[in-house]
């Protein structure tokens, strides 16, 4: 589709590979073609695999963007959560095939998935805002609360822990860690007997199993953006 991101259909699945040659920032571009991208994949009706390039899933939102502020911040934050609101209510299976690091708003969207597979290695899963000066945004917080282990959640979202891809499995970032070299192969595996679901009994139950997180997802994405453009307008 892009330089930065590529989309190929085979039989049901829908492999969603990004690559912006560095970490994957998840800057504007990054997030258009993402949805570019879930777009084409509703239409094909596939279950959705997305990954990225050797060692990196994410390191989440283009800092030189958000450290510039305006505009331009506000809609990155927003869109980087209403990407995971879609992921979380997509009509089809999402896997995450995790090929390395995967942090701040990248390890948003790994929670986000319905299965996700991590590649093992020397990499780092986790949430770092609060070690780098920021507070969790609301959104952030409430994909946390509902996805991760209760007993991790205060060492990930308040320690700022960073966890291996073999601890971030009883974390809950992570479902399974498997060899890198054979991640391509078993996530498109996972994503093919995925496929094999009645795909309106997966999305009907999808939408009543995450109702009430979907609601305070979305409110919470609000009440950042209120949040974010009240600090600017001070």
């Amino acid at each position: 589709m892009s330089d930065i991101l590529s989309y190929q259909l085979n039989e049901s699945v829908a492999t969603v590979v990004m690559d912006d040659g560095k970490v994957n920032v998840l800057s504007p571009r990054m997030q258009a073609k993402l949805n570019e991208a879930l777009d084409r994949a509703a239409a094909d009706k596939a279950v959705v695999l997305l990954t990225g390039r050797a060692g990196v899933f994410s390191a989440g939102f283009d800092l030189t963007v958000l450290k510039a502020g305006g505009e331009d911040a506000g809609a990155m934050l927003r869109g980087g959560f209403q990407l995971a609101e879609r992921l979380l209510s997509f009509p089809t299976p999402v896997v995450i095939a995790c090929t390395g690091h995967a942090l701040a708003m990248g390890v948003f969207l790994v929670l986000s998935a319905d299965y996700r597979i991590g590649a093992e290695g020397p990499f780092k899963i986790g949430a770092n805002e609060v070690a780098i000066g920021m507070t969790l945004p609301l959104a952030a917080l409430e994909i946390c609360r509902q996805k991760l282990a209760p007993a991790h959640l205060n060492r990930a979202v308040l320690n700022a822990e960073i966890y291996t891809p073999q601890d971030a499995v009883a974390a809950g970032f992570l479902d399974r860690v498997v060899p890198a070299e054979e991640l391509p192969n078993l996530a498109r595996q996972a994503a093919a007997q995925l496929a094999k679901l009645d795909m309106a009994a997966h999305a009907a139950s999808k939408l009543r199993l995450r109702e009430q997180m979907l609601k305070s997802l979305h409110a919470a994405i609000d009440a950042d953006d209120a949040a974010f453009r009240e600090r600017r307008i001070k």
